[in-house]
Parts: structure tokens; C-alpha cells; sequence
């Protein structure tokens, strides 16, 4: 095996070139990096065996996620060095199928009311009226919400696309006062000591304010469950969350109550 750091930086500048996200190309380097140290300690080559090895290794310390991330990145790795090893040398854990975990309607609009900051209340406000993702919320900018027309735009969103997203009439009336009462120093909506806004301070914002462990993400989830139940086509939903594939976003009928409601117990 050759120099670790310079085969890590061999195809972290491959990844770079081909525009993967900051993200990703951070975890795929530690990942990367983790498993050249790992053969390189134990002496080993990179074969079926050691491969095989190094995932026992893992499944005794991280969970299914965690392994599938690491999983891809190797085999990202072993591709640009083109090593052809036998498919069945990697597991193929499968993920746990959990529902989304849903806010009711009315401990959304409990958060709100209990938020007495302008900033904090406008926070959960859009992340749940307008379905956006915590990374989305920090990297909103003021030109990026068109109070006119009733949308946001999402710039970069996940995938590095584009999208339109629904600005709430409500939301407006909020996002008006903020705006007056609010001095920027830069082009984000929401600013912290070092410019944008951290996902930290989101994640504390919102849990906060509930009266149990909220997520920001939950309220991504609450967005598109309380579409549907109100009627709202399940594509029209898939692109306002900006889901490539229909079957991310069918997920939320297992959610809905709309189904649930209309059918009779057969002991009724």
C-alpha cells in the first residue's frame, strides 16, 4: 500500500473535481482515511479478506447507518483506484424502516405561541410552514423569500439543486416585523456571531420549545404530513421538499390520519 495521506488526498481532489458537496467529501475522507490506517496497522492488504474483516470490526461498534456510509465510501475509493473486488465482500445491511416522526398541529402552534423572540418564533414559523431543512434554514438569504409571490427559493438545496418552496401568509407577517427590527451585517435572513447562523443554535431553538424532544427535521416531517392530510397532491409535496424520488416522499401516507379517518372500526 502506498502513502495513506497521499491516496486520501488523491481521491478527495477527484471528489472535489467532480462538484460532490462539502459534506460529503468530508465524510468520505474520514471514512476513507479510517480504513487505510486500519489495513495499514494490521499489516493487511486490500483484498476480499481484509475488507470482510474490517466490517466485523465495525458492526461490533456502529450501527447500520453509519456502516452503509462507510460502506459507500470505500467502494468509491476501490473504484477510482480501480480495484475490482466480488460484490458479496460488502454487506448490504439493511436500513430500519421507521415512520417519520410527526408534530401534531397543535403542539406546533403551542411552540409558536410559547416563543416569545421575534427571531426564535420566525424560526420555527418557516421551518415548518415552508418544509425546509436545517441546512436550508442557515443558508437562507433575505433576496432568497419573495413576500409578493409567496415563495423562497432554495439555493443548493440537497443534491445541489435549485427549488421553490411556499412562503406562509402567516409566515409574512412575522418575517415583516423581524425585518424592521433587525440590523444585518450580512446577506442572511438569520445571522450568528460569525456570519450565517449555526444548525446548532436551530436544533436548541426549536427543542426549546417544545414541551417533549422536537427536531427541526420533525417539523420537515410535520410539513409534509399535514399536506397530505389536508388534501395536497403527493407530488406537489415531493417538489417543495425537493425529493428526487416519489417513494422518499410516499413515506408520509403511512403518517397521514386522512386514510385512518374515514374508515370505520368493524366493531362501530
Amino acid at each position: 500500500m502506498g502513502d495513506v495521506e497521499q491516496l486520501v488526498k488523491d481521491v478527495v481532489e477527484n471528489m472535489k473535481l467532480r462538484n460532490f458537496s462539502v459534506k460529503t467529501i468530508k465524510n468520505y475522507e474520514y471514512n476513507i482515511r479510517k480504513f487505510l490506517f486500519y489495513l495499514k496497522k494490521n499489516s493487511l492488504i486490500i483484498d476480499d479478506s481484509s475488507i470482510k474483516r474490517y466490517f466485523l470490526y465495525l458492526s461490533d461498534k456502529y450501527d447500520i447507518n453509519t456502516i452503509k456510509q462507510v460502506r459507500a465510501s470505500i467502494i468509491y475509493f476501490l473504484k477510482y483506484n480501480k480495484i475490482t473486488l466480488a460484490p458479496e465482500t460488502f454487506p448490504s445491511s439493511k436500513r430500519k424502516k421507521l415512520l417519520p416522526k410527526v408534530v401534531s398541529r397543535e403542539e406546533i402552534a403551542e411552540m409558536i405561541k410559547r416563543t416569545r423572540n421575534i427571531k426564535y418564533k420566525l424560526i420555527i414559523i418557516l421551518m415548518y410552514s415552508s418544509g425546509l431543512r436545517v441546512s436550508e434554514m442557515v443558508g437562507l438569504k433575505r433576496k432568497d423569500l419573495d413576500m409578493l409571490n409567496d415563495t423562497i427559493l432554495i439555493r443548493q438545496g440537497k443534491g445541489k439543486k435549485d427549488r421553490y418552496t411556499i412562503l406562509s401568509s402567516k409566515a409574512k407577517k412575522y418575517l415583516s416585523e423581524y425585518l424592521a427590527k433587525t440590523n444585518f451585517n450580512t446577506d442572511y435572513l438569520f445571522e450568528g456571531r460569525h456570519g450565517k447562523y449555526s444548525i446548532k443554535s436551530i436544533q436548541v431553538i426549536v427543542n426549546k420549545a417544545s414541551t417533549y424532544h422536537v427536531t427541526p427535521h420533525m417539523l420537515r416531517h410535520s410539513f409534509a404530513t399535514h399536506l397530505l392530510e389536508d388534501g395536497v397532491n403527493i407530488k406537489h409535496i415531493q417538489r417543495l421538499l425537493g425529493h428526487s424520488k416519489l417513494e422518499t416522499t410516499s413515506i408520509y401516507t403511512h403518517v397521514a390520519r386522512q386514510d385512518f379517518l374515514r374508515v370505520k372500526s368493524p366493531l362501530d
